[in-house]
């Protein structure tokens, strides 16, 4: 469990949103810190603390998510308070908590569903950028000090030759509106619902990129065949027949290496070893199992 390192930071943001930062919770530290304010609204909400270079995404997940609600999308939604906050080099948003009890994560067949009625909703009014897989990735590699330099110099001609790849495909399921990291561990329970979370990436790009992270999971973490199949079927698409998924399976191997990249440089070690451990297996070229950490 990370520390609770932004006391000041999480203080004033709570104060300018009307909430009581006592008996805050670190829940996580990865792309971004995560807390729960455990009494706030009823069940609790999460505040996500963010770079300031992240505003506009925090903004737009913030209006995005208001307009799928509007439309009837299950996904998770923004706390009512005036948001997001932006204390210097930080932002910060406002979510509201959905309590798991100890349920577990739901199947891949909840987000296939949730992925086939997202793709076809109409295209909301709120700008987005184009998909770019991998577009920070080389600038993360670049400042790393954790790596020797043999593997970065690798990571980075591997991410140009996939992109390569990348923009040669062809795409069956078209271009449109995207979440941009679906994947199971991105969705929560509700009650007997799902939804879906975590609005940092929608893009408009190839649909394909929504489903590629649940098979890449399927050959990398273990899930199983059945739940692949449970996975298309619920979706209406199998994208394990497609040519391309080869490519996207690999591009999201290495998206995956970002935020431990980022965590080694802040002298996380069980990042440091996860990372040198997925590299390595990356250069080796072989279907190992990674941990999910």
């Amino acid at each position: 469990m990370p520390d609770l390192v932004l006391p000041e930071v999480l203080d004033a943001a709570c104060r300018r949103a009307g909430l009581d930062l006592a008996g805050a919770t670190p829940l996580r530290n990865h792309a971004n810190d995560v807390y729960l304010l455990p009494f706030a609204g009823g069940s609790g909400v999460v505040v996500k603390v963010a770079s300031k270079a992240e505003g506009d995404r925090a903004t737009r997940a913030v209006r995005l998510t208001l307009w799928l609600a509007e439309h009837g999308f299950p996904c998770t939604q923004p706390a009512e308070v005036e948001q997001p906050v932006v204390l210097g080099d930080r932002v910060v948003t406002f979510w509201r908590f959905y309590p798991q009890n100890e349920r577990g994560v739901p199947s891949a067949g909840h987000l296939g569903g949730l992925l086939h009625r997202l793709h076809r909703l109409p295209d909301p009014p709120i700008e987005l950028p184009s998909a770019a897989p991998l577009s920070s990735f080389a600038d993360v590699v670049a400042v790393d000090l954790t790596l020797p330099e043999h593997d970065r110099q690798w990571l980075i001609e591997e991410r140009a030759r996939l992109l390569e790849d990348f923009h040669q495909l062809t795409f069956p399921l078209g271009v449109g509106f995207i979440h941009g990291d679906a994947y199971p561990g991105n969705t929560l329970w509700d009650g007997p619902d799902v939804r879906l979370g975590d609005w940092d990436e929608p893009a408009w790009g190839p649909r394909e990129l929504d489903l590629a992270n649940t098979v890449q999971g399927g050959l990398r973490f273990g899930r199983s065949s059945a739940e692949l199949d449970a996975f298309a079927a619920a979706y209406g698409y199998d994208l394990r027949d497609w040519a391309g998924i080869g490519t996207l399976v690999r591009i999201r191997d290495l998206h995956t290496l970002g935020s431990f990249l980022r965590r080694a440089a802040r002298g996380d070690n069980a990042a440091a070893v996860e990372l040198e451990r997925r590299v390595g297996s990356l250069r080796r070229g072989d279907g190992a199992s990674w941990v999910a950490t």
